[in-house]
């Protein structure tokens, strides 16, 4: 409790961009933000990952240091997800779960109206608020889909010009996958650092081996590391 009788109100940040070399700078007056908004801000989460992606290692961690009372601040819903539906809803029924809730902007919050509320008027409130809610996710999820749609309608006019060259490699993602390995990772940890599949860290290290005239020392069976 505060001075003034007041419950200190704590925040949880996420920032979030797509890929290593978009710049999370922009977001990050979000946590000035929400201190100016008179939040005391727990922790900061940054992420550079697909919003599409269930297995977030920085949103995991949020969701798992969340405390009851506290908020999700984000600039935007679509940093939190860009899920298929069902999947948003259980992510964002395990904040809830933790008796969290979001603050960003774009989504109406009637948390205190609902708690001052009972009987119809509360089953009213709640039902408005969830379907606000699921209409914000759907949202983010169709303009994923549609961004998805224009990319492969632009490959494909690339294509038959023969602009095509393919997707780049993501260079920075590479480096690190041979970092770690080189640094005596496992091919498992590693894809979990990196934030990659498995068959990605073999890959790239393949190819990081080929490239140096690296022979392996033994032969890599499926599933070994």
């Amino acid at each position: 409790m505060t001075s003034d009788n007041h419950m200190i109100r704590a925040a949880r940040v996420y920032l979030r961009v797509s890929t290593e070399e978009q710049d999370l700078a922009r977001q990050e007056a979000i946590v000035a933000g929400a201190r100016a908004a008179g939040y005391y801000v727990a922790a900061v989460y940054r992420e550079k990952a697909s919003g599409a992606r269930p297995d977030r290692p920085e949103l995991l961690r949020m969701v798992a240091d969340l405390q009851p009372g506290e908020v999700v601040v984000a600039e935007k819903i679509d940093r939190i997800s860009r899920l298929p539906l069902p999947e948003a809803e259980l992510l964002v029924a395990a904040i809830r779960a933790k008796g969290a809730r979001l603050a960003v902007p774009g989504i109406v919050d009637l948390s205190d109206l609902v708690a001052d509320s009972a009987g119809v008027a509360r089953i009213v409130l709640e039902a408005v608020q969830d379907m606000l809610l699921r209409l914000a996710l759907q949202t983010a999820r169709d303009d994923y889909e549609t961004r998805r749609e224009r990319q492969r309608e632009g490959i494909a006019i690339a294509r038959a010009a023969g602009r095509y060259t393919g997707r780049k490699a993501d260079i920075a993602q590479h480096r690190r996958i041979v970092s770690l390995r080189e640094a005596g990772m496992s091919i498992a940890r590693t894809a979990e650092l990196a934030a990659c599949s498995i068959a990605q860290v073999k890959r790239v290290t393949a190819l990081h081996r080929a490239k140096a005239g690296i022979a392996p020392t033994h032969p890599v069976r499926p599933g070994q590391d």
